[in-house]
């Protein structure tokens, strides 16, 4: 048993966690006992990071304490703005440039140097990186456009700052709504590959900002956060082609490609998140006087439902929300990760807790015995 080979580590238990829970089967995900569908509709993000952090949710006066905390990190370091303008002019991959800056503000960091083991060091900096990536992403986002960056607001909430950094108004109660409940919904979603990836880079001792680093650089990768700017692409060119979306479908089926946003690795069933998210995107639709975006993706739906058998994930209704928004599509991903690093960094604080280096083994399949040539008879 022990020399079984599971490749992608397929239903290998390598960890255990009281931060979220996933039944496949059900269509359920739950945050430290709280099921999504309720935080998502009823929470704020700041409510949710202090859940995942902290074990419990916040009471009114933690909850303003601690969005108060959060809002005062916002500002980044005049040197992060210089990287952030240079990242900018080169035209750097938005994944790429915030992988960057996630090293960079440990530079900036009082608690850069604390133990690993020091909780309230780590919470501090969690915090810090949670509050100032979407700071940088709204400024890289504005300077490759020819704008100039836009400073954080500390009396809106955090999914209202960063619509506001972006855009350079404040946005209405449905926008900034709607926002807030996409974040919560990518807080966290148990041991995928890049809370992994954070997770062995901890188990090092290495520090918070080395793990939140190898988490985004995990996260860029296509087969895992950037499904959703491919859905959106697929849906536009679906547009543009003319087709009708079931024939589009079958031909690109038959041409062999794959339809973004179907299938997940632990989901038998329809993504919960997608659930809410689509109920987001027609709501976005129908108040535009346009739910073209939706209709389309509804229909694709049940036509790869009935074909394929398979059902959307998280990222196939997020990509017409965010577009609806009006929020750049190379920039969905990104947006992922400044949700997702208060998760990262959540399970980074579990596994210092409780630290075993992460070293899992592999199956040599080499050749044995080779007799050694010396460099001058080869």
């Amino acid at each position: 048993m022990a020399d079984e080979l599971k490749k992608g580590l397929e239903g290998v238990l390598v960890a255990e966690s009281e931060l979220s829970f996933i039944d496949g089967d059900a269509g359920q995900l739950v945050y430290r006992g709280y099921s999504i569908d309720d935080l998502a509709r009823e929470a704020s993000f700041e409510e949710v990071v202090y859940l995942l952090w902290n074990g419990h949710l916040p009471d009114r006066e933690e909850l303003d304490a601690f969005a108060a905390s959060m809002a005062e990190e916002r500002t980044v370091d005049e040197s992060v703005h210089s990287a952030v303008r240079d990242l900018a002019d080169a035209e750097e991959d938005p994944m790429a440039a915030l992988r960057t800056v996630a090293s960079h503000l440990s530079a900036h960091d009082p608690d850069a140097d604390a133990d690993p083991a020091d909780r309230e060091a780590n919470l501090r900096k969690a915090r810090r990186l949670t509050a100032k990536l979407p700071t940088a992403l709204a400024a890289y986002t504005r300077l490759r456009n020819g704008e100039d960056p836009v400073e954080p607001d500390e009396d809106l909430p955090h999914a209202a700052n960063f619509l506001y950094m972006l855009n350079g108004e404040e946005p209405n109660d449905v926008l900034a709504e709607t926002f807030d409940m996409a974040l919560v919904l990518h807080a966290d979603h148990g041991l995928n590959a890049s809370t992994f990836s954070a997770m062995v880079t901890a188990s090092t001792l290495a520090d918070i900002h080395s793990a939140v680093t190898a988490a985004v650089g995990t996260l860029s990768g296509s087969l895992h956060g950037g499904a959703n700017a491919n859905v959106m692409r697929m849906l536009k060119e679906i547009e543009s082609s003319g087709k009708d979306p079931e024939q589009w479908i079958t031909d690109a089926l038959d041409e062999g490609r794959r339809v973004a946003g179907f299938g997940h690795r632990v989901y038998n069933v329809k993504d919960p998140r997608a659930v809410i998210l689509g109920e987001k995107s027609e709501e976005l639709g129908e108040a535009a006087g346009d739910t073209k975006w939706f209709e389309m993706s509804r229909t694709i739906e049940e036509y790869v439902g009935e074909e394929k058998g398979l059902a959307p994930n998280v990222d196939f209704y997020s990509a017409s929300t965010y577009y609806q928004m009006g929020i750049p599509i190379d920039i969905y991903t990104p947006i992922f990760a400044i949700s997702r690093v208060s998760g990262w960094t959540a399970h980074v604080l579990e596994q210092y807790e409780d630290n075993r280096l992460i070293r899992p083994r592999a199956r040599y399949v080499g050749e044995k015995d080779l007799e050694f040539v010396p460099l001058d008879e080869r």
